[in-house]
């Protein structure tokens, strides 16, 4: 039974004394929990049900987690949050690639799992600009190039640009230092409330998403450029009429 005002959380694992544990601490913390068991049953479930936050097994009978994460992105605009028994980058690279937002390795610590989810919801909810922003309009705009802290929209050249929620707080805290080169560790403190390790690649996998969508030739970025050494800057005039290719 769903608590009032309680964030909805779908747990997809076929691990059930995990799923056990995991619901019931989440549940002692003021979520409520439904659990889902296989990957075929989840996108139905995800995209019907729409919670305020999906955990996702990589490893799921039925259709795997990778896969899930793959077809229920353009279904569904909030987090994702990943769990991986494996060691191996790759995997976790692949998920954030799928359009994750974070992932966990097992075995699950509680206490880490519960600060990630805190740490999404901040994010989706809308962080506060970095202190050198703390004056920049929510709503901002530069040439042909408009975004809605609002409506978490962004559209250029007339046309909705979809973004995940990841997507969007990262081109949202980039476009609100326009200009400035912000480092792994400025984009980390913002996006994830901690400092950057030097090891997770997941700015550098969210950037390369957004170039995809809004680069003319995201292999040479003009809008959304890499300043080596330093990190990445937000071009504040690479935003005329020219439409998407």
């Amino acid at each position: 039974m769903r608590t009032m005002g309680a964030k909805e959380v779908l747990l997809v694992e076929d691990d059930l004394p995990l799923a056990g544990l995991i619901s019931e601490y989440l549940g002692q913390n003021g979520y409520t929990v439904t659990q889902v068991h296989a990957g075929d049953e989840a996108v139905s479930v995800i995209a019907a049900s729409q919670p305020d936050l999906v955990i996702l097994d990589l490893m799921l009978p039925g259709l795997d987690g990778l896969s899930v994460c793959r077809e229920v992105r353009p279904l569904y605009p909030g987090p994702i949050l990943m769990l991986t028994a494996r060691e191996d980058d790759m995997d976790q690279v692949a998920g954030l690639e799928m359009g994750a937002d974070d992932y966990v390795k097992k075995p699950v610590e509680p206490r880490v799992l519960l600060a990630r989810i805190r740490a999404l919801f901040r994010r989706y909810e809308g962080a506060p600009p970095l202190a050198g922003a703390k004056n920049a309009p929510k709503d901002l705009r530069f040439g042909e190039l408009e975004i809605n802290l609002s409506t978490r929209t962004v559209s250029f050249c007339g046309r909705d640009v979809k973004l995940s929620t990841t997507e969007f707080d990262t081109f949202h805290v980039l476009a609100s230092h326009a200009g400035e080169t912000l480092s792994r560790d400025d984009l980390s403190r913002e996006l994830k409330g901690r400092e950057y390790d030097g090891i997770d690649r997941s700015i550098d996998i969210c950037i390369s998403r957004l170039r995809r969508k809004l680069e003319e030739n995201p292999e040479k970025p003009e809008r959304i450029k890499t300043v080596w050494g330093s990190g990445y800057l937000f071009v504040t005039d690479a935003w005329g009429e020219e439409a998407l290719s």
